[in-house]
């Protein structure tokens, strides 16, 4: 997409303040044109829908449909629409799901609005734009993917096997420690993460193994020996 182009694009975010910020720093902008802004996954689709736009600004932890969620139905029902995901959150499970579901682009919320536009108008001229940190952890993912190397933890060697009810390794390696009993603010500690990362990872381990509580997913984890 050349400079002179006008560039339609849907917002997505839960938050108010930013979602509501994101259309006053974009719709300021030459040959930017904000179609509509939603509050949840399902919203955006919507808009999307009605509004045809060239890209969509996502973030991933949303309500009711999440952006995970969001971008595979994109991907499926409107492939010619570009993804840019726009988050706080830079650990490689948020990473490499996005990007395997079909972002384009990954930028944290402390990019700008110049960074932010050049990203959406290279998403949709089909380019991959990440900001410095994305990048660090997906050559960090790669690193460690990469490593053949024996592991020398008495026991380990073979791949373990993939978790249960769509569980992804991460999400495997919390409901262990929840098992063990540590606490959010522990869990945190021990993988370096933020409180607010760890609560969003439980809520969907909740969701995934049907727990209505810590008490019924150290019972799960128990039963498919995860942990």
């Amino acid at each position: 997409m050349t400079a002179d182009q006008r560039l339609r694009v849907v917002i997505a975010d839960d938050q108010a303040s930013v979602r509501e910020g994101l259309v006053l720093l974009l719709g300021g902008l030459p040959g930017i044109d904000v179609a509509g802004a939603a509050a949840d996954g399902e919203q955006a689709l919507e808009l999307v829908a009605e509004h045809q736009p060239d890209a969509i600004l996502l973030d991933l932890h949303m309500p009711v449909l999440d952006g995970i969620g969001t971008t595979r139905r994109l991907v499926a029902e409107h492939p010619g629409v570009a993804i840019v995901v726009l988050t706080t959150y830079v650990d490689d499970t948020s990473v490499l799901e996005a990007l395997r579901a079909g972002a384009r682009s990954y930028l944290t919320k402390d990019a700008d609005r110049t960074d932010i536009a050049r990203a959406l108008r290279a998403a949709v001229g089909g380019l991959t734009v990440f900001d410095p940190r994305v990048h660090a952890t997906l050559l960090a993912a790669t690193s460690r993917a990469g490593d053949t190397s024996p592991d020398p933890r008495p026991g380990s060697g073979a791949r373990p096997a993939d978790p249960p009810d769509g569980l992804t390794q991460r999400e495997a390696e919390i409901l262990s420690l929840i098992a063990q009993g540590l606490t959010n603010g522990e869990i945190a500690a021990r993988l370096f993460l933020s409180n607010h990362t760890i609560k969003t990872h439980i809520n969907r381990i909740f969701a995934k193994t049907g727990s209505r509580d810590r008490v019924a997913a150290t019972a799960y984890a128990q039963r498919h020996h995860i942990g």
